[in-house]
């Protein structure tokens, strides 16, 4: 979203909701934001690692996969 969007936004919301409703809100985005930063950060488990060498495998094995030439393939 683009700043402008994000201050209409807010400044909708300013005007719609009461303080209860938006400090509720408030809570939410924090919580959520903090829990997908988490999730970006944290290191992989060597179980989760090992499902994911296993999933590639079988998709390799499967035929899905790309080639080097499409992989470089630029249209002129």
């Amino acid at each position: 979203m683009t700043t402008a969007a994000l201050s209409g936004l807010l400044d909708y919301l300013y005007g719609t909701l009461t303080p209860s409703n938006m400090r509720w809100i408030g809570e939410r985005l924090i919580a959520h934001a903090k829990e997908e930063e988490l999730n970006r950060l944290r290191p992989l488990t060597m179980e989760e690692i090992d499902s994911m060498l296993d999933e590639a495998e079988a998709d390799f094995d499967a035929g899905n996969y790309l080639t080097n030439d499409e992989v470089f393939h630029h249209s002129k």
